[in-house]
């Protein structure tokens, strides 16, 4: 509408432009076919998904709606869930993962569960378990936020034991056998909820994992 606009990101494009990043990215994109939106702090771009993570992202079209919208995520309004695919049976079927997260010391990049890192909660449901000949079993679940730590699904799983199927930062030896079977990391931004920032609605965006 006139105030935002939901993108659906494929896997394998990066969200913002930095000095490291040498491909197209979705702010590149936006800039293109939106032009009004230039104007915007990163291009009005709301939040960020990993590269490669696809789903839901959320982009606002005024300095109003963008304030708005920022104000949501920061404050922790904003309902958000995942599907990923993991290595194992995870148990029981329901439950929360509260683990604090911090930065490892020899690689900025990578985050670790560190006692004096920052608070980080992770809901999770199970939709399904998998028994497959080659990655042996598996586990199809739908993961809640309830703080938006970086790479937090992605750490607080592999901690647990049950690493992302395909993710090489987190997923040790196993990523790579992954690889040859996934081209990408199984998890997918699937649900967005916020108040709209013009009319203080409330929507629920669904996206569907398709694969």
């Amino acid at each position: 509408d006139d105030a935002l606009l939901v993108l659906e990101k494929p896997a394998g494009m990066v969200v913002n432009r930095a000095a490291t990043v040498k491909e197209k990215t979705i702010q590149d994109w936006l800039e293109v076919r939106r032009s009004r939106i230039v104007k915007l702090r990163r291009s009005g771009i709301v939040h960020r998904l990993d590269k490669e993570t696809s789903g839901l992202l959320l982009v606002a079209k005024t300095k109003k709606a963008l304030a708005n919208l920022q104000s949501q995520f920061k404050q922790r309004k904003v309902k958000k869930k995942y599907l990923a695919l993991v290595h194992g049976k995870i148990e029981p079927k329901e439950g929360e993962i509260a683990l604090p997260l911090g930065r490892m010391k020899k690689d900025r990049e990578r985050f670790i569960v560190d006692v004096e890192g920052r608070k980080a909660k992770t809901k999770y449901r199970i939709l399904r378990y998998c028994d497959t000949r080659i990655l042996g079993k598996l586990s199809f679940l739908e993961l809640a936020p309830l703080t938006g730590r970086t790479h937090q699904l992605r750490v607080h799983l592999a901690f647990l034991g049950h690493p992302i199927v395909a993710d090489i930062k987190y997923g040790g030896k196993r990523a790579k056998k992954d690889r040859l079977f996934f081209p990408r990391m199984f998890l997918h931004a699937s649900l967005l909820g916020f108040c709209h920032p013009c009319n203080g609605s409330f929507p629920s965006i669904y996206l569907l994992f398709t694969c």
